[in-house]
């Protein structure tokens, strides 16, 4: 049997997983889905995740292709979090996400 990471680029299911393992990852890009936004802004919209949670978070989407990193040569130093084209891809699935997690809480309202 093979492992994630055996599979990881061959299996559609696996590669999707292991790029979106990260507790945030879903979280962080619903939000570069709607703008292009500061690593402060992103931080005040996800109160609950440490900077050093978000820092590792930016990195690995950004190692994975899902976002780009701007930095802007000012002082003071200016960086921008955008989707790839790759993630600006993904929100098609974020749009899924969103219509199957409403559904799941009135479901979950209901019982």
């Amino acid at each position: 049997m093979l492992t994630l990471e055996e599979l990881f680029g061959k299996c559609p299911y696996a590669t999707a997983q292991k790029i979106l393992s990260g507790k945030w990852a879903l979280m962080i890009l619903q939000h570069l889905s709607e703008n292009k936004l500061r690593f402060n802004e992103l931080q005040r919209l996800l109160p609950d995740m440490t900077q050093a949670t978000l820092t590792k978070q930016l990195r690995t989407l950004e190692e994975y292709g899902m976002v780009t990193r701007t930095v802007y040569a000012q002082v003071p130093p200016k960086v921008e979090y955008e989707l790839s084209d790759i993630g600006k891809d993904f929100t098609e699935v974020l749009n899924s996400l969103k219509i199957w997690g409403d559904k799941y809480i009135t479901f979950y309202n209901t019982k």
